[in-house]
């Protein structure tokens, strides 16, 4: 990116901003490259679309904008929004500008270094900001019309399909047998809509380091209107994953010890603060190792045609789609 271009374009129609820009790419944001901006007048962050040729929907910085700059006017824990720039004269790529978020970001959900008490309320926190997303009041955010009417699992499950298909590499069993399961198992469209963020998991969120209450609610790329039990789905696989820097889960973890609500526990909270009976989540978790496995080869797809963001950490990624399907078929005959 030409960082000088974009430093006239900012200082232009971002209020109070003042260059010269010193721009840091983060490690992070495979799908969507992005970069710390330190200025005299402040830090920013810059989200962009990545540069090369791109499946049809993917990398929508556009809806991350939309949504951001909503849910910041409802007083939801996200940061505020700037500016998007779709002006091929200020970058080859489309981008935008929010505030720099403050709070400590948890990669490893085992939160070492914290007490238990500390996990605890931590886990609440995160659980409290999910029904929060869950019960945004549609209208008021003029969000009604962010996502297509339908039965959101058929929707989803279609789309990552024809995204998995068109950016397969080889022929892997498990991701066929998943996606016959998944389509085989639909549960019946219920007229439950509700804002999803569409990537829930603590590395997501940052939180307050003294009182540890959630801060902000970061990466909305895959955001829509749907049910809200995906969400909720993605988060128990998660936690599904071997600990450690790449799984980031929770798998043969002593959870008690250490404060860490059990699934049964987190998925009860969860219900009783929606009003809503507890929920059988086996579906809900089979979809969502599917639709992770299908954004990997994504991302392994961008690594050999030579456009992702960090190639080295997107093949390592793009070697666990076998082991996803592998783990959503295992949730299916839970």
């Amino acid at each position: 990116m030409d960082f000088k271009q974009i430093e006239g374009y900012l200082s232009a129609n971002v209020e109070g901003f003042q260059g010269p820009i010193e721009a840091a790419k983060t490690p992070s944001g495979q799908s969507n490259p992005t970069y710390i901006i330190t200025t005299p007048s402040g830090k920013y962050v810059l989200r962009s679309k990545p540069a090369g040729k791109l499946l049809k929907s993917a990398h929508a910085v556009d809806r991350e904008f939309r949504v951001l700059k909503s849910l910041h006017a409802q007083g939801l824990p996200v940061p505020e929004v700037f500016v998007l720039c779709d002006d091929r004269t200020i970058s080859d790529t489309m981008f935008y500008l929010m505030a720099f978020s403050e709070g400590e970001n948890y990669g490893d959900p085992r939160l070492k270094g914290l007490s238990p008490t500390a996990r605890r309320e931590v886990y609440d926190q995160m659980n409290i900001g999910l029904t929060q997303v869950h019960k945004v009041d549609l209208k008021q955010a003029g969000l009604q019309d962010y996502g297509p009417p339908g039965n959101y699992f058929e929707r989803q499950l279609s789309r990552w399909s024809k995204q998995y298909e068109a950016s397969a590499t080889e022929t892997i069993p498990a991701m066929d047998g998943l996606i016959n399961w998944l389509a085989s198992n639909l549960p019946p469209d219920d007229g439950t809509v509700a804002l999803v963020h569409g990537d829930w998991r603590i590395d997501n969120l940052l939180f307050d380091s003294k009182t540890n209450a959630l801060t902000a609610i970061l990466d909305w790329e895959l955001s829509t209107l749907g049910h809200p039990l995906a969400d909720l789905g993605a988060q128990l696989m998660q936690w599904q994953m071997p600990v450690g820097a790449e799984g980031r889960g929770l798998a043969g973890v002593n959870r008690e010890a250490l404060g860490i609500p059990t699934d049964k526990a987190y998925v009860a909270d969860y219900a009783a603060r929606m009003g809503i009976a507890i929920p059988d989540m086996r579906f809900y978790v089979a979809f969502s190792f599917f639709r992770m496995a299908a954004i990997l080869q994504g991302v392994k797809r961008r690594a050999l045609d030579g456009n992702a963001s960090n190639p080295k950490k997107a093949l390592a990624l793009g070697a666990y789609v076998g082991p996803f399907a592998e783990a959503g078929l295992q949730q299916a005959k839970a």
